[in-house]
């Protein structure tokens, strides 16, 4: 395989990069500038860039002759999360990079810099590919639905990371299921209207809504296995329009997370059958009605690609910085672009720094569990040293990929 170019090449401007991309976080299905920058950026090395795929997805194609198509893929989107990080380049707005979605951009702009800058070395095409709405789970599939294979073609392979609490320069892989599949679901109860001094004559959608949110705590507790790993949280709930009448209507989403596609099958059975039932025990004239807002499959890393792309991690950075990742229930949406038999690495990559590092207390393990995460107002990547292995991580994943002039 060919050498990894140092990212101390491209740090200064993707540096620049992440932080003004930091300071203007843009929400799912509205990343514009985003989407621009990240674009303008891979005009400037060479690549054929197509803006507008599936919303504001941006393909870049850095044709090299003959060879295998490698994507590149990184995500676009901010929280609705007002950030309290204090740094000179916060976001001003309520919303907040506050999962590393910049970050991974600005990587992927690194390595796509580094690798333009070294194709006397490597045969193929480099696909880049910055993905909007992940946060909602669905922008990997209205990119797929835009015409993404037809247009740009099928990856041989699919490469990606992300950002997690753990020290900066480190990289970790796993084998098996590393993240979750995830079902939203959104309920709409319907009650019957009515004057709170005589609730007799209504049915309360709130009440309702109430029984179906503390049943809901059943599925995991008494309806899966203690090993399993399933989450079933209401992460919104809203009813009633002034504090004198019985709300008729009330509206939920709820989200669903399992390891594996039979248990979240069985989770989804579960909250379907619930919802129904409690709505009917409430006196319900209509039944609730449960739309899918977003699924995503669970992430499965392709076993031989991750094995290759550990090792090249552990040959560039030593095997000290490259460890083991444990599931997780947080979800992603790239597995979509390597459903048909297209391989998929994914890894995660350190954010945590010295200074900060050093400020934490205890066992390893304690200090993890100080350590602001993801989605907190509080996440402040290390930029330097995570900004520079997300550039390099990306680099070296590719060039396994690629064929050797």
């Amino acid at each position: 395989m060919t050498s990894i170019p140092a990212a101390d090449t491209v740090l200064v401007p993707t540096v620049a990069l992440y932080m003004d991309l930091h300071r203007h976080p843009e929400l799912s299905g509205a990343e514009e500038r985003t989407a621009a920058r990240l674009a303008g950026w891979l005009r400037e090395d060479g690549l054929e860039v197509a803006c507008g795929v599936g919303g504001h997805g941006v393909v870049g194609l850095l044709r090299n002759g003959p060879g295998p198509t490698v994507m590149l893929r990184a995500e676009l989107d901010a929280l609705p999360v007002a950030e309290q990080t204090g740094l000179p380049y916060a976001s001003p707005t309520a919303v907040m990079h506050a999962c590393g979605h910049d970050l991974h951009t600005a990587a992927l702009a690194g390595a796509t810099r580094l690798l333009a800058g070294v194709r006397d070395d490597w045969r193929g095409t480099l696909m880049v590919v910055g993905q909007p709405a992940e946060e909602t789970l669905i922008g990997a599939q209205a990119m797929l639905d835009d015409g993404f294979r037809d247009r740009f073609g099928t990856p041989s392979a699919v490469l990606a990371q992300h950002l997690i609490p753990m020290p900066a320069g480190m990289v970790a892989h796993t084998s098996g299921p590393m993240l979750a599949g995830s079902l939203t679901l959104r309920v709409v109860v319907h009650g019957t209207g009515s004057h709170v001094a005589a609730p007799q004559h209504g049915v309360d959608a709130v009440v309702a809504a109430a029984a179906i949110v503390m049943r809901l705590q059943t599925v995991v507790a008494r309806e899966s296995s203690p090993g399993e790993l399933i989450v079933v949280s209401v992460g919104r709930i809203s009813a009633g329009t002034a504090p004198n009448l019985i709300a008729d209507q009330a509206e939920l989403e709820v989200t669903l997370r399992a390891l594996s596609v039979a248990s979240l099958a069985r989770t989804e059975a579960a909250v379907r059958r619930i919802v129904m039932a409690e709505a009917a025990a409430s006196g319900c004239q209509r039944p609730p009605e449960i739309c899918v807002e977003s699924r995503s499959p669970v992430l499965v890393p392709d076993e031989d690609l991750t094995a290759t792309v550990a090792s090249a991690h552990r040959d560039h950075f030593g095997r000290p910085r490259v460890t083991t990742a444990w599931p997780s229930l947080a979800a992603e949406d790239v597995g979509r672009f390597a459903e048909s038999d297209v391989a998929l690495c994914y890894w995660m990559l350190g954010s945590i720094g010295r200074t900060q590092w050093q400020a934490l207390s205890g066992s390893t393990a304690e200090r993890l569990a100080q350590a602001p995460p993801n989605h907190s107002p509080r996440f402040a990547p290390a930029p330097g040293p995570a900004l520079s292995t997300g550039i390099e991580a990306l680099t070296a994943a590719a060039l396994t990929q690629l064929t050797t002039a």
